[in-house]
């Protein structure tokens, strides 16, 4: 009884140490000596701008339009439209490539590259942006910055576009806590930012290497991605200043829908994040150790269940454990409203913290879908078509 009393303390501390490290982050972060960053050094690198679709075209003129009005000349966009009717589509720029693929791909990585095998030119670099993203006219530039620091892969900011649901805000509110710990904390303290499935960069030398030999069905690219460039022990850096706008879900469906998808890739590599913890211990590599750590962490709303029902236990059983938790949900409601603050979250967002409850439940709904997620789509429905006359300036 008490080996299983010991086992079940142990179990805890591995679910709420996630409420803590944040906070052992941040310290270090505050501790470490900021990245050497040149600025300074003029150089325009020739980009890739690839830009997927799958079934859906409606949001392709505003992405286009906004990444048409770049403050930068040197790259071309390649426009991959899988699955979708094009006969409407006319973007009158030689910048633009359009590529209808002749066979379905459904799957990111084959769209990507569809578009490389059809580059006109060597692009040194290549970014990864989504239907439903809208760009900062500074995106390229702000990546520039850290490429000429020598990093060979980048993953910039995710922001908002729209705002206009409960569910909208609380999926920004969820991203902005994920940016500013797995992003902005794990970069600052000496590993590597996670990625995002768009709003990234690569050298084109780099991802080919990494994916050109893999075949991902379904969802989770970044996932692969980010195991392989942590297989070669390379950081991910993380470019607050380079923006991409990216639409929220905004119904209650396509936020199920999404998160099943979502929560069918953490169990499907779970597993891997392990493997990548041991190897950080064998090669004594920090980047390696502490991202495996964040990498096998269980969406933030299973932490919360699996919390508060390890308290309640607690609370009969083990009442010795009830200081670790208080602890534990204090840290974590300082660091989710830290990063709030942070990232300048509108007022709006923290008003609809109110509806956190029903947000959860969609979520168990995803959760008891996940086991046939990619059956249901292979990409997020789109219901927003905003304007982007004023949001993608800095």
């Amino acid at each position: 009884m008490q080996i299983l009393k010991i086992l079940f303390i142990i179990i805890q501390v591995g679910i709420g140490i996630h409420f803590i490290l944040p906070v052992f982050l941040y310290l270090i972060s505050l501790v470490k000596k900021k990245e050497t960053l040149n600025e300074n050094i003029n150089v325009e690198y020739d980009y890739a701008i690839i830009v997927t679709a799958y079934e859906q075209t409606t949001l392709l003129p505003a992405v286009i339009n906004s990444i048409l009005k770049l403050n930068y000349e040197n790259f071309m966009v390649y426009v991959v439209a899988d699955k979708c009717d094009i006969t409407g589509l006319n973007f009158n720029s030689e910048k633009v490539i359009l590529l209808r693929p002749e066979e379905t791909l459904a799957g990111n990585t084959k769209s990507h590259f569809y578009a490389i095998n059809r580059f006109v030119r060597p692009h040194e670099l290549l970014t990864i942006i989504d239907s439903d993203n809208l760009v900062d006219q500074e995106y390229l530039n702000e990546l520039n910055v850290y490429f000429k620091s020598g990093f060979s892969a980048v993953q910039g900011v995710r922001a908002a576009k729209n705002l206009n649901t409960i569910y909208a805000c609380l999926d920004a509110a969820s991203d902005i806590f994920y940016r500013f710990i797995d992003r902005k904390l794990l970069f600052s303290a000496g590993s590597s930012a996670a990625l995002s499935g768009s709003g990234m960069a690569f050298t084109t030398s780099l991802y080919q290497e990494c994916l050109g030999d893999k075949i991902i069905e379904g969802a989770g690219f970044d996932k692969v991605l980010q195991l392989e460039l942590q297989k070669r022990d390379l950081r991910v850096a993380f470019a607050e200043k380079a923006v991409v706008f990216d639409e929220k879900t905004s119904k209650s469906d396509q936020l199920v829908k999404q998160r099943s998808r979502w929560m069918f890739t953490w169990f499907k590599y779970a597993g891997m994040g392990l493997q990548l913890i041991f190897k950080g211990f064998y090669n004594l590599s920090w980047n390696q150790l502490i991202y495996g750590i964040f990498f096998v962490r269980p969406p933030l709303f299973l932490l919360g269940l699996l919390s508060t029902s390890f308290l309640i236990i607690d609370i009969i059983f083990i009442p010795g454990m009830i200081m670790f938790w208080i602890v534990a949900f204090a840290l974590f409601i300082v660091t989710f409203l830290t990063a709030l603050n942070y990232f300048k979250a509108p007022k709006k967002i923290y008003r609809s913290l109110i509806g956190i409850p029903v947000f959860v439940f969609y979520q168990v709904l995803s959760l008891l879908k996940s086991k046939n997620a990619n059956k249901i789509s292979v990409a997020t429905e789109h219901f927003q078509d905003i304007d982007n006359k004023d949001i993608t300036k800095s």
